[in-house]
């Protein structure tokens, strides 16, 4: 039963960060990009790779933190399925470069910000 708690607040957290920082980049940025999701989406990529390679690393390391952060927090936070709303509705009004230039992006700078997460963590071993 622990274990479900603290992926409940952690997801809680990750939520609200989520809601936060995706009404902050609309303010900032506007809403024909989806800067919001895509800079969530980056930093979620780079702090799993971060997160999950330290735990892997550290034997010594909890559980609570792969139940809190990694499932809970990043979880919730992590916006795949708004990634893939936003650039069905790309297509379907016809932003079709734009929705390809959205997608290359995020799988591409998604990747390498897992990569650095992952190597950031390897250093400080």
């Amino acid at each position: 039963m622990r274990r479900y708690l603290l992926i409940a607040i952690g997801g809680a957290l990750g939520a609200m960060l989520r809601y936060f920082v995706g009404v902050v980049a609309a303010e900032r940025f506007g809403q024909r990009f989806p800067v919001g999701t895509l800079s969530i989406n980056i930093s979620a990529c780079f702090m799993i790779g971060f997160i999950l390679e330290y735990i892997n690393r550290h034997t010594g390391v909890s559980p609570v933190w792969r139940y809190t952060f990694a499932i809970g927090f990043i979880g919730a936070f992590s916006t795949f399925s708004s990634f893939e709303f936003e650039t069905w509705s790309e297509l379907t009004s016809g932003a079709f470069w734009i929705a390809i230039l959205y997608v290359a992006i995020s799988l591409i700078v998604g990747l390498i910000a897992v990569g650095l997460g992952s190597a950031t963590s390897r250093s400080l071993a």
